[in-house]
């Protein structure tokens, strides 16, 4: 995938954005259809990615991703990403809050 953690959430931790497709998980998947059962078992994987997502101590180099994580990554299908990236991002105007943008301002 093209996008990082940190373009998904760039005012707070990018493990606020794992964490926020993992909660996404798991309302797509009481929402019982098949589709998204399995999307929610494709994001749920992706929690071997969170210790890759959080910024390192000042004067670290981020380290790359494991193995697992990759693997994890690799299986989630465009579908799932692109629809669980259009659950999150409608989020903030359901709350009042400001849209999500990736440019620095």
């Amino acid at each position: 995938m093209a996008m990082t953690a940190a373009e998904l959430n760039p005012r707070g931790p990018p493990a606020a954005a794992l964490s926020l497709m993992l909660l996404v998980a798991v309302v797509l998947l009481m929402g019982g259809g098949a589709e998204a059962q399995q999307c929610a078992g494709q994001l749920s994987g992706l929690a071997s990615c969170a210790r890759y997502s959080v910024p390192p101590a000042p004067g670290q180099a981020l380290p790359a991703p494991g193995a697992e994580c990759c693997s994890a990554l690799g299986a989630v299908s465009r579908d799932c990403a692109c629809e669980t990236f259009g659950i999150i991002n409608s989020l903030p105007a359901k709350c009042g809050l400001p849209p999500v943008t990736c440019r620095r301002q």
